[in-house]
Parts: structure tokens; sequence; C-alpha cells
């Protein structure tokens, strides 16, 4: 029997890029989501658009793992890279996820919501997965910072690396996904293209870029590495 995996994208750009590939469509509208759910190979893709941010993302995983129960939940889409070692359109997978932009006081470590982890684990298995893949594109597992801003100066990234030097990548909803999978015992991954390089020269206009030339391209491994779990 297939496996039931819940997938969330931020965007629209990114949800019908996932959601051409599957098969035996059909929707179901919960609270304010509406889900889109079809089958992948034998597994059963649950698929979301939950829109930018962590209240968007932890809201919507929230509804899907409550009632569609998945074996495993996946974030995708792009992410900014903050790091030398990648160009766009490498994929980033999250061995590790946390928040640049949380501080709870003094006696709490940077980026911990008090109680919680300040890293969340991916799940071992997913990320073996990811890195297993036999693809062109290049994968690289590390720790994806998340919050509340879409990173575009210079001063901004610097602040985040110099707090999380082994940071490879920064986006908006992927820690918050966690945080939630986290809590419900549900594993998890964050498996993120790099379309542009905050802090960059032209750094938008790169953006911009990425989703006119390279962006179907770009996304064929994420359709195989669902198509691996």
């Amino acid at each position: 029997m297939g496996k039931t995996i819940g997938v969330l994208t931020a965007m629209s750009v990114e949800f019908k890029q996932i959601a051409s590939v599957l098969t035996d469509i059909r929707t179901e509208k919960i609270g304010p989501q509406e889900f889109l759910i079809g089958m992948l190979g034998d597994k059963t893709i649950v698929l979301l658009q939950c829109g930018i941010g962590k209240v968007n993302a932890a809201t919507g995983v929230t509804n899907l793992i409550i009632n569609f129960k998945p074996d495993r939940v996946v974030s995708t889409g792009v992410a900014g890279g903050i790091d030398v070692c990648l160009s766009v359109m490498d994929v980033v997978v999250s061995k590790q996820t946390c928040y640049h932009d949380v501080s709870c006081g003094d006696d709490v470590d940077p980026g911990q919501v008090q109680g919680l982890p300040r890293f969340f684990e991916s799940d071992g298995e997913m990320v073996k997965t990811a890195t297993s893949l036999c693809s062109d594109v290049r994968i690289v597992p590390g720790l994806i910072c998340t919050g509340d801003q879409f990173i575009t100066n210079r001063d901004q990234l610097d602040i985040i690396k110099a707090t999380y030097p082994d940071g490879l990548a920064v986006d908006m909803e992927s820690a918050a996904i966690a945080q939630v999978c986290h809590l419900y015992s549900v594993p998890f991954v964050s498996f993120r293209i790099i379309s542009d390089t905050p802090g960059a020269e032209e750094h938008f206009e790169e953006y911009l870029n990425f989703w006119q030339t390279m962006a179907d391209k770009s996304f064929l491994v994420t359709r195989l590495f669902l198509s691996s779990l």
C-alpha cells in the first residue's frame, strides 16, 4: 500500500509545478485551506499552497496533519542561498531547520522558542533519499534558516550568517512546518531549490530570472524526490 505524503508550497508557481505531475486529482476544502489530493505512482500526495510566512505554513500543515494523517511531510519550493558553496538551481535538503528571527531572552539561545529545540532535526531516511538521487542537479544537505523576512541586503545576510555559520539557505516557512511536525511526531524534510543569492548584486533580477528561465527544469528534481520516497 502506498504512503501518503503531505507537500506544502508557499506560492502558486511552486504549487502548479507539483500539481502538474499528479493524476486522479480531486480537491477538498477544510477551513481556510483547499487541498489538492492526487497520485504520484502508488503514493497519495496531499498538496497545499499554504501561503508565504510562518503562520500560514504552521496553520496549513496543522490542518493537513489532523485531517489527512500523512506518513511524511515535505516543504518544497525555493529558497535563497546564503553560502558561497551554492549556486542557483542547486538544492538544499534540510538536515536541520531553525529560526533566524526569534529571540526569547538572554537565557535562551538565539532562534530558540523557549521549551523547544533550537534546531529541528529532519528525518534521516528522507535526507538520505534526497542526497542519493541520481540527478544532474547538485543536492547539498545542511541547515535552512527561516524567518518572516525576504532577505535582500548584505547586512541582513551577515547577521544571519554570524549567528548560524552553518546556514546554507533562507526561506519563510521551513522551520515553522518543522516545528509542527516535531510536535505531532511526523517525519519531515525541507527540499528547497536555490532561486537566488541574497546580498549579491542584482539579487532580485536573479530571482526573477529563475522563474522566467529555470523553474520548469529545476522542479524536475522535486518530482524525482517525491517519487523516490
